[in-house]
Parts: structure tokens; C-alpha cells; sequence
């Protein structure tokens, strides 16, 4: 009896291991399935987790957008004030997501942004005034202008880029900022561009509000795209750590001047915006505080995130337009907003994070169950 009972212990302690031992592999097969059906880099692609479903959404909220916005805008009035305003907040929203690209995602400090608006601006501008004659459409002369606006100021970022692989941190932002200043010097001195006195007779009746917005919602999501991408994530990788990033084979200086040219491309478009929104473009104006202001709306939206950069120059532009009847102290009401929000929320407004449906879906579940 005794030894039929040791049998039975023995053999309820085998079945009992396989049991234990098929869990663990079915736990094991479903852990790699999951993993599988993951992109790579899941956790770091905010936008990859994006259904049909929400890029369909993603679309009409882009065209529902321009549908209100447009309506606000009287269309027989050429001199609209709201139209104008709404041009200025799209250019610079093409300038901090431009600038995010080096700073944010790619993690070099970058203080000559200025000098690749100026670049963008100057040339687009040139060839502009000498496409006038051909009377081409409006949205293909702005068109073309912008491109090559930005691939001169790619061609210079590519530069810049190249002369400052082995900078980094401090080095790097005096590097670009000394940049920006030789290109404000240099513009100074020529005459073809204007001199001190300013580049004028910019063409002004081809820009837009229906065509900025889409060369600036196109750029954007080229920027996403490019910046989702497997190259993205080498340019995101320099941000996190150099070294790392080297050992696992990442080429850093080829990453670092695809991000350079990248970054300076956009910068270059909306340069071009820039001009010929204005219609006059001074040297001055293109100094190491307005870099600094396009850095603020990057920080203040958080390093990394491109829908942060949106939101922040949406908030920054209107904020600086509200306080222009205040115009000695709106400087400094401008500043204690950005101090207290970076006492806050030093991140920024999303830090790395970025606004998708995915996203809001699950908080919004959460919230919900929180509450129950």
C-alpha cells in the first residue's frame, strides 16, 4: 500500500512539472507572437501605433481645420488681419518643427537657426522676383520657390554640419551661433541682396492662406515620416547616447549630417514663407534672438516631440500678437508665463511624448476607470 501511494505522489509530481513546463512555453510562444506582430523601436514610434482608422481621422481633422479656419477669414478683404495672423502662426510652426529635428530628436544644440531662415529666405526671395515675369500660378510659383529655398539652406546645413562632427553641447551651439551671426554680416554686405537697407519688392500676391497651410501640413508630415523612420530612430539614437549608438554600428556622422541638412532643408521653406509674408526682409531681423525664440517654442513644447513644437509656436505666436498693445512690458509678461511653465512642467508641454488618437483613447479608458 504504502509503495502504490509513493507511485501515485511520483506521478501526480510529474504531471504536475509538464504542466508547469507547457505553461511556461505557451507564456513563452505568446510573449514572441506579441513581439512579432511589434514594430521595431515600438516604444519610441508614438506614430506607428496608428490605425486605418485614426489616419483617416488624422485626414479630415487636417481638412476640417482649414475648413474653419477659412471661414473665419473675410475673403474680400485682401488686407485681412486674421488671415495674416494665421500665415505668421503656420510660418512658425515651420520654423520650431524645423529646429526640433537638431535640438529635440537628434539632441544637438543648435543656436544658428536664424542664419538658415535668413539663407532660405534670401534666396527664395531672389529667384522670386525674377519668376514674376513667367506669370506662373501662384501655388506653383511659391512652389518652387520654397524648394529652392530649402535646398540652398540644405546645402549650407550639409556645411555646417560637416565642419561641427566632432563638437558637441557647448562647442556646438557657439559653433551655430557664430554661423548665424557671419550670415547676418555677410548679408549685410551685399548689394545685390539689398544690404543693410533690406531685400524689397518681394512678391506678396502669391502667397496664401490656402497654400501655406498645405506646403506647411505636407512638411510636417514628410517631417514624421522621415523622422518614424528607420533613419529617424539613428538620428533619435545620437540623443540618447552617442556611444551606445556607435557600438551598434550607427554611422554618427552621416546621421548627424542627414539631420543638419534635414533640420536646416525646412528651415529654408519656411524662410521662404517668411519672405514673402513680409515682403521686405532686413538683415536684423534675422539675429541670435530670434533663433533663441524659435528654441523657446521647441523647449516650451518639449525636446523631441513634433506635435509639442506645434502646439507651443501656436501658443507662443498668439500669446506675443495678444501682448503687442503692451508693447513696453510684453517682453517681460512673456517671460515670467515661460518661467512659471518651466517650473511646472520642465519637460515642456508633451516632453517626448506625441499626441496621437491611440493615445487619448487609453487615457480617456483610464480616466474612466479610475472613476468606476
Amino acid at each position: 500500500m504504502e509503495n502504490k501511494e509513493k507511485k501515485e505522489v511520483q506521478n501526480k509530481k510529474i504531471t504536475l512539472t509538464k504542466n508547469e513546463i507547457e505553461n511556461k512555453e505557451n507564456i513563452k510562444n505568446k510573449e514572441n507572437k506579441k513581439d512579432k506582430e511589434q514594430p521595431k523601436w515600438g516604444n519610441l514610434n508614438y506614430f506607428n501605433k496608428f490605425k486605418l482608422k485614426n489616419y483617416v481621422v488624422t485626414v479630415i481633422s487636417i481638412i476640417l481645420l482649414y475648413v474653419v479656419l477659412n471661414l473665419t477669414i473675410d475673403p474680400n478683404d485682401i488686407f485681412s488681419y486674421t488671415r495674416g495672423i494665421y500665415i505668421t502662426i503656420l510660418i512658425f510652426v515651420l520654423f520650431s518643427v524645423s529646429l526640433n529635428i537638431s535640438v529635440g530628436i537628434m539632441g544637438q544644440l543648435n543656436l544658428g537657426q536664424a542664419g538658415f531662415i535668413a539663407i532660405g529666405g534670401y534666396s527664395a526671395a531672389y529667384i522670386s522676383k525674377i519668376l514674376v515675369n513667367y506669370h506662373l500660378p501662384a501655388t506653383l510659383h511659391l512652389l518652387i520657390v520654397s524648394l529652392f529655398g530649402g535646398i540652398i539652406a540644405a546645402i549650407f546645413g550639409f556645411l555646417v554640419g560637416a565642419s561641427t562632427l566632432r563638437l558637441r553641447g557647448d562647442y556646438l551651439a557657439i559653433i551655430t551661433l557664430a554661423f548665424g551671426e557671419i550670415i547676418k554680416y555677410i548679408i549685410q554686405n551685399l548689394d545685390f541682396l539689398g544690404g543693410a537697407t533690406g531685400f524689397s519688392g518681394i512678391p506678396q500676391g502669391i502667397i496664401t492662406f490656402s497654400n501655406v497651410y498645405f506646403i506647411v501640413v505636407i512638411s510636417i508630415i514628410i517631417v514624421v515620416m522621415a523622422m518614424t523612420s528607420r533613419k529617424g530612430k539613428e538620428v533619435m539614437s545620437i540623443r540618447e547616447d552617442e556611444i551606445a549608438a556607435e557600438n551598434i554600428g550607427i554611422k554618427l556622422n552621416r546621421v548627424k549630417l542627414y539631420g543638419f541638412t534635414f533640420s536646416a532643408f525646412f528651415a529654408g521653406v519656411g524662410g521662404s514663407l517668411f519672405a514673402h509674408n513680409v515682403g521686405i526682409l532686413a538683415p536684423d531681423k534675422f539675429g541670435f534672438l530670434f533663433s533663441i525664440e524659435i528654441l523657446v517654442m521647441v523647449v516650451l513644447g518639449g525636446l523631441g516631440s513634433i506635435t509639442g513644437a506645434v502646439i507651443a509656436a501656436v501658443i507662443l505666436t498668439m500669446l506675443s500678437e495678444f501682448l503687442r498693445d503692451f508693447s513696453q512690458f510684453r517682453y517681460l509678461i512673456y517671460s515670467i508665463i515661460l518661467i512659471i511653465l518651466m517650473i511646472f512642467r520642465p519637460k515642456g508641454i508633451f516632453g517626448t511624448k506625441e499626441f496621437t488618437f491611440h493615445e487619448t483613447k487609453q487615457r480617456i479608458k483610464e480616466i474612466r476607470n479610475s472613476k468606476k
